[in-house]
């Protein structure tokens, strides 16, 4: 198990899913967990939960599109601990529907929710990564972002602007000693498709060649390794994890 004892991670969206999930993990492997969330208490919530397995932290809620609220909580937790080592851009949501029914303002606000906010992230941690020339950066994109998905015009686009992203700072921040990746999940199992009708689950599982559904836990521990020193040499680079279902 690859050790982060010493190292601070901020993971976005972290109050609850996949983002908790890696901050769970992250936290195992000895790292100082910086939580986030929008919603009230939920940063708290998973704060608690890495405080009771023997972690510790700080929990900030803030809207991660709002490049002052951004920049507030990249002070804070530099305030408390120094430093920022990771990066984890997880914060994201879906608003599907078919292009001839999506509105302008669906399509801009899952840009804003799952592009943007990953840049201002990135811009904000940027300056204290290049001080210390140490940095691990993970952008959350997707299956969709490799592959297109019907009724995700908005989402597989922001998806893909991710790598777009990743690979353009992969570029610009290598020489400082900073790594910047991508994780594409497939089809995992969280609270967003444990409200799936069991019929459309059954029809998708032919197209995944593991032939089931990933686990939050799976993301997390590529993740995992993608921060540590053991991936030092692997940056502007797309690791899915989807059972098969992407293959390039």
């Amino acid at each position: 198990m690859a050790d982060l004892t010493d190292r601070i991670a901020l993971i976005t969206g972290s109050g609850q899913g996949i983002g908790k999930a890696i901050a769970l993990e992250l936290a195992k492997r000895g790292a100082t967990i910086v939580t986030n969330d929008i919603q009230a208490g939920a940063a708290d919530a998973a704060l608690e939960e890495i405080r009771a397995a023997g972690g510790d932290g700080l929990a900030v809620t803030a809207d991660v599109t709002d490049g002052a609220q951004v920049e507030a909580m990249v002070k804070a937790a530099v305030d408390a601990f120094g430093q920022i080592d990771i990066l984890v851009n997880n914060a994201g949501t879906t608003r599907d529907n078919l292009i001839m029914r999506m509105s302008e303002e669906e399509f801009d606000f899952i840009q804003r929710v799952n592009l943007k906010s990953a840049w201002l992230c990135s811009k904000a941690v940027t300056r204290p990564m290049m001080r210390k020339k140490y940095g691990r950066i993970v952008n959350m994109s997707s299956a969709s972002g490799l592959m297109g998905q019907v009724g995700q015009t908005n989402y597989s686009t922001s998806k893909a602007g991710m790598i777009g992203l990743t690979k353009a700072m992969a570029r610009e921040v290598a020489s400082r000693g900073i790594t910047v990746n991508a994780v594409a999940p497939g089809f995992i199992k969280t609270a967003l498709t444990d409200n799936m009708p069991q019929d459309i689950i059954e029809q998708l599982l032919p197209f995944i060649p593991l032939g089931r559904v990933g686990q939050i836990e799976d993301v997390a521990y590529a993740v995992a390794f993608l921060v540590s020193d053991q991936a030092s040499y692997i940056t502007g680079q797309v690791l899915s994890v989807d059972g098969g279902l992407v293959m390039r």
